[in-house]
């Protein structure tokens, strides 16, 4: 594979363009698509703004930040992977909300290899974890990367039985911040012999809200995602979701009706998921043919093609139809382009005016709600 590093000037405009605010994964493609850089995107980002009804200026990140940013990195000796590089997990690159750059602690050369998500409860029995150990174990030396989110119980013996053979580990916060403290120790077995990553900015304080977004990197990395223990309401059945969306292949684990950690797993059977008793279950499926389908890379970036902006006219016809058609319940945009009969790249340039405004706000299945 041809490596693809981007030059240090246009690292630091996607840092910056990412940081800036009301600017998601989402929102940061629409822009490149438009603009074609993202320091071009960035000098848009004003106008853009006011025109979706923005008062006050919008907050660009600093050049000096976003550098103090990549030396807090170096000085860690972490790195910074676009989506557009080579080096990033091929996977996750493919999902339309892919982080645009991640934090990396450890040994980066993992994110190529093929993977495989293990995730359950914190809570996890004796038995649960014994098993996600035994599993991940297995996984591993099948050729497998196992991939999961560095908490405890699952997660935790899914990570320290896989060193051997590569695990990554997704946090919820910075790359730096160990959560929770006590796999601290798990943690600094990873970074010298895994790989850590995180979307967040360094030292970045995990919060509620940061762990679904996690539970998407997670998922996306993966050719097929293993739920092992898992309440009703878990973060790991939010994974399986995702996992689903991101056309991955799930995998559950049964266990008693007896208890509350094997309803979630047991309901993932009950609704399709392939029910798994043993490492050879899932290599068996995923080398099956039906399992092929997912490319390996996307498009590089210096052959991305852009799309040309509609005209200020067309937009300044459309902003209040557009306007009208929105609520604060969530609706799709291909609903919106057929409900407004208006072109699509006009209604995605009046939805990211709305949401660099602070407006609008996006959901998964390529949904859009106002901002009340």
């Amino acid at each position: 594979m041809t490596e693809v590093t981007l030059p240090l000037k246009e690292r630091l405009a996607w840092l910056r363009l990412i940081r800036s605010e009301n600017v998601g994964p989402i929102t940061f493609y629409r822009l490149l698509d438009q603009f074609g850089t993202a320091q071009k995107a960035l000098e848009a980002l004003p106008e853009l703004a006011k025109k979706g009804g923005r008062s006050k200026k919008i907050r660009i990140c600093p050049k000096n930040e976003a550098e103090r940013e990549l030396e807090a990195l170096d000085g860690l000796g972490a790195q910074m992977i676009l989506r557009d590089e080579a080096a990033y997990p091929p996977l996750l690159a493919q999902t339309e909300d892919a982080p645009p750059v991640l934090s990396v602690r450890g040994h980066s050369h993992l994110l190529r290899k093929k993977s495989i998500a293990i995730v359950g409860a914190r809570n996890a029995s004796i038995n649960g974890c014994k098993f996600a150990g035994q599993l991940a174990r297995d996984l591993g030396e099948g050729g497998l990367l196992v991939v999961s989110g560095l908490a405890r119980g699952v997660d935790g013996a899914a990570h320290a039985a896989s060193l051997a053979s590569g695990t990554v580990g997704v946090q919820g916060g910075g790359v730096d911040v160990i959560y929770p403290k006590e796999n601290e120790s798990l943690y600094n077995e990873m970074i010298a012999r895994g790989c850590v990553v995180a979307e967040p900015r360094v030292g970045t304080l995990p919060q509620a809200r940061h762990f679904p977004r996690r539970n998407r990197i997670i998922s996306g990395m993966a050719r097929a995602i293993v739920v092992v223990e898992a309440s009703p309401r878990s973060g790991s059945l939010i994974t399986a979701r995702l996992a689903l969306e991101q056309g991955r292949e799930v995998f559950a684990v049964p266990g008693s009706p007896l208890d509350a950690r094997s309803k979630g797993t047991n309901g993932l059977i009950r609704e399709g998921a392939t029910l798994i008793e043993n490492a050879e279950d899932i290599l068996s499926q995923l080398n099956s043919t039906r399992n092929m389908a997912l490319e390996e890379r996307k498009t590089p970036y210096d052959k991305r093609g852009y799309s040309m902006p509609p005209c200020e006219d067309q937009l300044r016809d459309a902003r209040g139809i557009i306007l009208k058609s929105l609520s604060p319940t969530p609706v799709s945009v291909d609903e919106i382009i057929r409900q407004c009969q208006i072109s699509a790249s006009i209604v995605q340039t009046v939805l990211l005016e709305l949401e660099l405004a602070g407006k609008l706000e996006r959901s998964p299945g390529n949904a859009v709600s106002l901002i009340i």
